[in-house]
């Protein structure tokens, strides 16, 4: 079912490089070290999801792979060119159109005027959101309105998709409908996907691997490669064992945090 990963796995090829990567905010003395010493690669296609308790610095790590911020020391490479970014808020603009939030995505990206407003309605298609192109912000539910937001990502045509916590706010029912639907787009568009999550069980039911960041500073703990069929249940067997196991490493790690 799982391989526990204790050493470095080889990669011939990567779509995400972490070498020794630390990041810290302030100076000297007053130096706050968020991230240390983390290397991690992510393979061409691969799904990863990064797991740890808050304020470990997995939104930090996302960040600096997408070139928002940079390391204080060691080295990031995206391959592929610049990845794409969805938050945990939809950050939709609400006076455009959810087509036209899409298309001017593509704008940015230099996709000619013409052909955009078909690209947008083939991107709604893939998030299952055919007949939203003329409908505005505040007429979207809450998972509609991720949905839109992740056909916006991938809009940016990159090769990599980081997902900051994007269903964290949304209900059990939707949160688990959209775990399907972004299994189907992974598997149809063939993205490395690098998902950010602190619900181990989100984790374990769409992650390749899963790899645990250690609390403050972010270290990888451990890291578990997943063999699990896909489409996963997040209710069944094997996904709920596997995040017993997870999960009791992880309250390790917030322990050890505590008593130092």
């Amino acid at each position: 079912m799982t391989a526990l990963l204790t050493e470095a796995t080889p990669v011939v090829d990567t779509a995400v490089r972490l070498d020794h990567v630390t990041k810290s905010f302030g100076r000297n003395a007053a130096a706050h070290v968020v991230l240390d010493d983390i290397s991690l690669n992510v393979a061409p296609g691969e799904f990863v999801c990064l797991l740890g308790a808050s304020g470990c610095g997995k939104s930090t790590l996302l960040n600096l792979v997408a070139g928002l911020d940079q390391p204080t020391a060691g080295s990031i490479d995206v391959p592929g060119g610049r990845a794409a970014l969805m938050f945990q808020e939809h950050a939709l603009f609400p006076w455009l159109t959810a087509g036209q939030n899409i298309e001017l995505a593509l704008r940015l990206r230099g996709v000619p005027r013409g052909e955009r407003r078909a690209e947008a309605q083939r991107l709604l298609e893939l998030v299952r959101l055919g007949g939203a192109h003329g409908k505005r912000v505040h007429e979207l539910s809450g998972g509609m309105r991720q949905r839109v937001a992740m056909a916006r990502a991938l809009a940016q045509d990159a090769k990599v998709l980081l997902m900051d916590e994007p269903f964290a706010a949304l209900d059990a029912i939707t949160r688990d409908v959209l775990h399907e639907e972004l299994i189907q787009i992974w598997e149809e568009t063939n993205l490395s996907v690098l998902f950010v999550t602190h619900n181990v069980r989100e984790a374990v039911r769409l992650a390749q691997r899963v790899v645990l960041l250690s609390s403050r500073p972010g270290r990888i703990a451990q890291e578990w490669a997943i063999d699990l069929p896909q489409p996963r249940r997040i209710e069944s067997a094997g996904v709920a064992d596997l995040a017993v196991e997870i999960t009791d490493k992880l309250r390790g790690e917030i322990r050890r945090h505590v008593q130092h």
